[in-house]
């Protein structure tokens, strides 16, 4: 496990940018999609409200290792018929990263609907409502008072959800996509060492998850600095 020449240190130094990568552009698809459903289960209009109820409540249900090869061999799927229009034949594999990224997106945003969704519903009600009574406007309203406070409730919630999303990406291996744990089975298979590549990479995963859990803290304790003055 040494960065000399025969040695696999850069190679899995390089999968773990990768699983960061791929991890972090899912946590940002999932927070687009956890914002966009949390803000329709609000909704004055009852299919969206029932759309986004369905959302959170299948994709939490269905198993990720499920919806990643769901992902992978459905878009492959209309790759390889839209390539036959064009004469080619066979199998055409979609981009792993981009199924993956999607995947964990898709899969993350139904948990985060529900911890907006939590965030928003935590605020006090009667803030809210002398807002209205002083005729705040909507959009004020939203960007002074339910944001800002719906983010502080929300951090500790969205926190866990990156640590889920961080080990999901572990499961886009079994699309080809050479990961940290990919990366981890390749170098065990090839020298014959597992316990060291594996023991290697929960190292590896437990210094990502260290420094997020540090980071996720700060902010949390920035956010809460208001309370604690006014406290």
């Amino acid at each position: 496990m040494g960065f000399t020449d025969g040695g696999w240190g850069w190679d899995m130094l390089r999968a773990t940018g990768i699983t960061i990568a791929v991890a972090l552009c899912g946590f940002i698809l999932g927070a687009l999609f956890g914002v966009l459903s949390a803000s329709a289960s609000f909704s004055s209009f009852r299919i969206l409200r029932l759309l986004a109820d369905g959302y959170s409540t299948i994709l939490r249900g269905i198993p990720d290792l499920l919806v990643i090869y769901l992902f992978y061999f459905g878009s492959s799927a209309v790759l390889s018929q839209f390539a036959s229009f064009f004469g080619s034949e066979g199998f055409v594999s979609a981009p792993v990263f981009i199924i993956g990224a999607l995947a964990i997106g898709v899969v993350s945003g139904a948990y985060q609907t529900e911890v907006f969704r939590g965030a928003v519903l935590a605020l006090p009600k009667g803030e809210i409502e002398a807002a209205r009574a002083y005729g705040m406007p909507s959009n004020l309203l939203l960007r002074r008072i339910i944001i800002p406070q719906a983010l502080r409730f929300a951090i500790p919630g969205i926190g866990n959800v990156w640590q889920l999303v961080l080990k999901e990406s572990a499961l886009i291996s079994v699309v080809g996509l050479v990961e940290l744990m990919r990366q981890a089975q390749i170098g065990a298979g090839s020298t014959r060492q597992p316990f060291t590549f594996f023991l290697t990479a929960a190292v590896l995963y437990l210094t990502i998850t260290f420094i997020s859990s540090v980071l996720f803290a700060k902010a949390e304790k920035h956010a809460m600095r208001g309370i604690r003055r006014a406290i």
